[in-house]
């Protein structure tokens, strides 16, 4: 089992910057990429960015592509997702998700609000 606490959710005005963490505590050996959903009201959930254990490879939602930046740090087991110039469209519930071989496993969500 894998245990994810995100954090840094908060209400922030556009063109402003955030900065999410997800806390991986468990059988985190298991995990091979850490990624970021979110979903906003009235829409499906939709992947955000995603990264390899060791960080040699991240993906982004063109959405996103060039605002955020999705890092690990290994040593406090802790991926984050830098989010710049952010628009009113990026307001949602993050989602901090870790992927093992067998399942996924989610967090409880952050919920990020940019006012207009």
């Amino acid at each position: 089992q894998v245990q994810l606490v995100e954090s840094g959710g908060d209400l922030v005005q556009a063109g402003g910057s955030l900065r999410l963490s997800c806390a991986a505590s468990g059988s985190i050996f298991s995990i091979s990429t850490m990624a970021w959903y979110r979903q906003a009201p009235g829409k499906q959930r939709e992947l955000v960015a995603i990264i390899t254990r060791g960080g040699s490879s991240t993906n982004y939602a063109d959405t996103v592509k060039g605002r955020f930046t999705i890092s690990e740090d290994n040593a406090k087991n802790t991926v984050y997702l830098q989010m710049n110039s952010l628009k009113a469209e990026d307001t949602a519930v993050y989602y901090c998700v870790a992927q093992s071989s067998q399942t996924h496993y989610w967090g409880q969500g952050t919920q990020v609000t940019v006012s207009s």
